[in-house]
């Protein structure tokens, strides 16, 4: 037996399903918190790759600064895009969702850099998963 949560509501079920549902939702909702910070933050000391090396051209010459100061803008986003999956998974995963389609569009301007478009597409729906999962298990808590 399960108690399922919903917003408004809470239901019991037989179903065991939910209990790896719940599960699948807190293993997403914390990589999608824990990668956007840990990222963002490395955007301004560079230990896990040259990051300014990952932005196209084309964006380097529309974005004014250095490719630098733009990643630090970047770092920025990414660290509230982890802040944001924290507290409200539901809009926090549409975010992070959103940001990685930004860098997907980066990243086809690059040549050579298609196979890491195609796997952050594999994290843009593991990010509209984890907001889907959200509406059923990130409502209101059970007294």
């Amino acid at each position: 037996m399960a108690i399922i949560r919903r917003p408004g509501r809470i239901e019991v079920s037989s179903d065991p399903a939910p209990a790896p549902s719940r599960q699948a939702f807190l293993l997403l909702r914390t990589v999608f918190t824990v990668a956007p910070i840990v990222f963002g933050l490395d955007k301004f000391t560079n230990v896990l790759t040259d990051w300014p090396g990952y932005l196209a051209p084309l964006i380097n010459d529309i974005v004014p600064g250095t490719a630098q100061q733009a990643m630090y803008a970047v770092g920025i986003v990414e660290i509230l895009a982890g802040v944001a999956v924290a507290l409200l998974p539901r809009y926090g995963g549409l975010l992070v969702a959103a940001w990685l389609a930004g860098i997907i569009v980066n990243l086809l301007l690059i040549p050579d850099h298609y196979d890491i478009a195609l796997r952050d597409f594999g994290l843009l729906v593991g990010a509209l998963a984890l907001s889907r999962l959200a509406v059923a298990h990130d409502g209101p808590r059970a007294p």
